[in-house]
């Protein structure tokens, strides 16, 4: 197994007043853990991934596999990715077994026999009957075109898997099931995983390192349990304060009334300095000695602080418990 990682990458749409949607983003997916990416809606979480697998267009940086640039990788690397939506990721007109058998490397193995012998034993992973394989898409629920999804993924032998909010489209009933699918096969083959949500839950069930993203670039990293629990960075801090909670009024979003109703900054234009500065509830919008923040980019030295938080001032700031210890997935 090999290291996924996201050297100082950036991607960029349209030309001099376009979208740059990820911008210089270091990340690291170590050989056989799961790091979780959380953000909100259009922090440029999927566009990373998209980028990793080809699907968007690198700007600058590198994505690498095992040292290698994945642009320099086979036309199948060993990098497979499922979808967020079930219903669109698979072709409506080709049985599961023919969108199975198609993702098997060339060469892998020879004779309709054993591809048929191998379709069956990725649906018997997957918790699938093997007798589905003539079946088409169409006919099965969503959480199953969700595993075959998967199911499709590992015919492709990868060494790394990136999931894109594979249960945000599901029921709530059958969400549970996946994941707890998802988790078993990650163990079961070793596989490194970049798994993407923007349910903390979920991202504290499934991770071993959680990476929050705003804006397109990344603004706290760690272990899973110290960043969901001691959070270094405002933002961090604001999404696990938005999350709902036994213990709280689901009118109660925690924040501070001078940044309560500010409306996130313009991706096409983001705020110099800081780029949370026009949010932060701990930034110049509430402490006016906060000037810094309006004028010098925190990620620069990032690397330095606890859990690499683009913040000036997180570690002037006292923290609480932010998940229990025992919270799982819904």
């Amino acid at each position: 197994m090999s290291d996924l990682v996201f050297d100082t990458v950036s991607v960029r749409y349209g030309g001099r007043r376009g979208l740059t949607a990820v911008d210089s983003v270091g990340l690291t997916v170590p050989s056989g853990q799961v790091v979780g990416l959380v953000g909100e809606s259009g922090s440029g979480k999927s566009t990373l991934a998209r980028a990793a697998v080809g699907l968007s267009p690198i700007s600058a940086g590198r994505v690498l596999l095992g040292g290698v640039d994945v642009r320099k990788l086979p036309r199948r690397p060993p990098l497979q990715m499922v979808f967020q939506d079930p219903y669109s990721s698979l072709d409506p007109r080709m049985s599961i077994g023919e969108s199975i058998t198609e993702a098997i490397p060339r060469g892998a193995l020879s004779g309709r026999a054993a591809r048929r012998d191998e379709v069956a034993r990725l649906l018997e992973l997957v918790n699938l009957d093997p007798d589905r394989a003539g079946h088409l898409p169409g006919q099965l629920s969503g959480g199953q075109r969700q595993r075959v999804a998967l199911a499709r993924a590992l015919a492709g032998r990868p060494e790394v898997l990136i999931a894109d909010e594979i249960t945000s489209a599901l029921d709530v009933s059958v969400q549970g099931a996946v994941l707890n699918l998802v988790r078993s096969v990650q163990r079961r083959l070793g596989l490194s995983m970049l798994f993407i949500s923007h349910n903390l839950a979920v991202i504290r069930y499934l991770s071993d390192i959680v990476a929050v993203m705003y804006l397109g670039r990344i603004v706290e990293v760690g272990p899973a349990e110290q960043v969901l629990t001691d959070p270094q960075h405002p933002y961090t801090r604001d999404l696990l304060a938005a999350a709902p909670s036994a213990h709280t009024s689901l009118l109660d979003t925690g924040a501070d009334a001078a940044t309560a109703d500010t409306e996130p900054a313009d991706p096409h234009h983001p705020p110099a300095g800081c780029r949370y500065h026009t949010r932060c509830p701990v930034g110049p919008l509430v402490r006016a000695d906060r000037g810094l923040c309006l004028q010098a980019d925190p990620t620069g030295d990032a690397a330095h602080r606890r859990h690499s938080a683009a913040c000036h001032f997180s570690e002037n700031e006292s923290h609480e418990l932010a998940i229990p210890r025992g919270a799982s997935a819904p």
